[in-house]
Parts: structure tokens; sequence; C-alpha cells
């Protein structure tokens, strides 16, 4: 008797728990974000001029955003700040390895990138470090806030300027042609993070 009640209890407590996890796990998140502050991301990133890039780049992040505007634009330098430094290195590694001198162009171009991406990641992580300090008053965060925005339009030139690099570039080169491609991913993030930005400042009052 005293076997059958453990047997029953422990399969009560096995189909207990077994239940309590697939309810957890929906859509494969053990903690699925809330539907709510996920349609707060989607609607926040229609202000952006690639809301499908913002809101894939940023939805996974919206437990942590919270409806909250300054931090969805902390988070999203945050996010342009990891893609430039990425393509930074990524174009810096591929313009030191070069040892043939048969494309001058190319090489010229693929050093100009490098230069201009080194500057941009400087310039976002300075706007991502104002952001993580900004002021108690209006006053203060819109001065912060402008700092930011003279950045990252900054650095947005500058990922800009990487790409027209490659205008003397033959159109059928496979170096031109990775390095473009991956370049506009970059763009569009820092955009975004740009208009998001801005899109804070609007809500900040005297």
């Amino acid at each position: 008797m005293e076997l059958q009640l453990s047997t029953t209890l422990f399969f009560f407590l096995f189909l207990s728990t077994k239940l309590l996890f697939m309810a957890s796990t929906t859509a494969g998140h053990l903690f699925p974000p809330i539907s709510d502050d996920t349609d707060y991301i989607r609607t926040s990133c229609n202000s952006t001029r690639y809301p499908k890039t913002c809101f894939k780049s940023l939805s996974g992040y919206s437990g942590l955003v919270q409806h909250d505007s300054g931090r969805l634009a902390r988070i999203a330098i945050h996010v342009a700040l990891c893609n430039a430094t990425h393509m930074s290195n990524y174009v810096s590694d591929m313009s030191r390895g070069r040892t043939d001198s048969g494309n001058s162009s190319e090489s010229a171009a693929l050093k100009d990138c490098s230069s201009v991406f080194g500057d941009a990641v400087d310039q976002i992580q300075k706007s991502l470090d104002e952001m993580r300090q900004l002021g108690w008053t209006g006053e203060s965060v819109r001065f912060q806030l402008s700092n930011v925005q003279t950045w990252m339009s900054a650095a947005l030139t500058n990922e800009e300027t990487c790409t027209d690099g490659f205008g003397e570039v033959a159109a059928d080169s496979r170096v031109k042609a990775d390095v473009c491609d991956r370049v506009v991913a970059v763009k569009e993030v820092t955009s975004n993070a740009l208009a998001l930005v801005n899109r804070y400042a609007d809500t900040i009052t005297a």
C-alpha cells in the first residue's frame, strides 16, 4: 500500500513538472517575452528607416526595454556598436592580409574603409558612454542627446564613406561586393539607432 502511494505521488509530481515546463517553453523560449513588450519594440521600430531590421535586432531585448524609450535607444546603440566593431575588425584584417599589388584600387579602398570604420566605432562608443550617464534635468539631457545625435550621424557618414571609397573599384570585384553588402547591414542598424535616439529626444521636456 505504501509503495503504491509513493508511486502515485511520484507520477503526479513528474506530470506536474512536465506540464509546467511545457507551458514555460512556449514558442521555444524558456521565458518568452511578454507580447506587450514586443509590440512596443515593433511600434517604436516603425519610426526608423529600416523597421524590419530594427525589430529583428532589438526584439530579443524587449524584456529589458520595458516601454522605456531611453533604454531602447541605448540598447540600439549597443547593437550598432557590436556590428560596427565586427565590421571594423573584418575590413582591418582584410586590409592587413593583402599581399598582392595587382589591384591597388581595392587595397586603397580597404585601407580607407578600415580607417573610417575605426572612427565610426569610436563615435558610437562615445554615444553609448554618453547614454549611460545622462543627467537629471531636461536641459542637461537634451544637451547630452544632441552630442549623441552628432556622433551617431558622424558614424553613419563614416560608414557611408567606406562604400563610397569602392566607387573606383571594378563592378565585378568580389571584395567590393562582399564589403559593401556587409556595410549596408551595419548602416541599417546605425541609422535605426540614430532614429531611436531622435525619438527619445522628442520626449524630453524642460
